[in-house]
């Protein structure tokens, strides 16, 4: 990709994309020695770290070197600091994502989740921190619906696609975590996409 990129419109992309890739990765890490140390974060650190390992930005950022064919240094240069733009949407998924398999995380002794760190910081319970999630989920839409109408340096086909990041997130997992905690609602969806595909080719 940094290679079609700098032939096509003589742009140094590979800086940015080493960048995105070794902090997801740092993240990951970071999760897993909480995790091995059964240490509950404080619920601002989490959050704060969370939404980059969603991978969100990830994906942002290498949608936009695929699709934007009049990439700017001004965009390069922002993403090196991770623009609100990439941290909406990338909020959403991860705390979509926690909302839907938070359970399953406590159950097998995950502590880096952001109801674990609200339950464990404010003494309530998973009710309580599932409604405060909600509502983040809800104040980050409306960061994100600012963008919009903000004067943004990207163009709207890229501000579409972090939209639509948001919007496929709560669709993905509104009935749960079919990757982490499958269930018989996810498992049949999944089904669904392959199996009724391959039995209407075979008529």
């Amino acid at each position: 990709m940094a290679y079609d990129v700098l032939k096509e419109q003589g742009q140094i992309i590979l800086p940015q994309l080493a960048k995105v890739w070794a902090d997801f990765c740092k993240l990951f890490l970071k999760e897993e020695q909480w995790s091995y140390n059964k240490h509950i974060p404080n619920f601002d650190e989490y959050p704060s770290m969370g939404w980059l390992s969603s991978s969100g930005s990830l994906l942002l950022i290498h949608a936009y070197f695929l699709m934007d064919k009049n990439i700017t240094n001004e965009a390069i240069e922002c993403f090196n600091d991770y623009p609100a733009l990439l941290r909406y949407p990338s909020t959403i998924f991860r705390l979509c994502n926690d909302l839907s398999s938070s359970k399953a995380e406590i159950e097998r002794g995950e502590t880096a989740n952001p109801i674990s760190c609200y339950m464990h910081e404010n003494g309530v319970s998973e009710e309580v921190a599932r409604r405060y999630i909600r509502s983040l989920i809800d104040d980050n839409w409306k960061m994100m619906n600012k963008e919009l109408v903000s004067n943004s340096l990207f163009s709207n086909s890229f501000i579409e696609i972090a939209i639509n990041l948001g919007r496929i997130s709560q669709c993905h997992y509104q009935h749960g975590n079919a990757h982490s905690d499958p269930n018989d609602i996810t498992r049949n969806r999944v089904l669904s996409v392959i199996i009724e595909p391959i039995q209407l080719t075979q008529l």
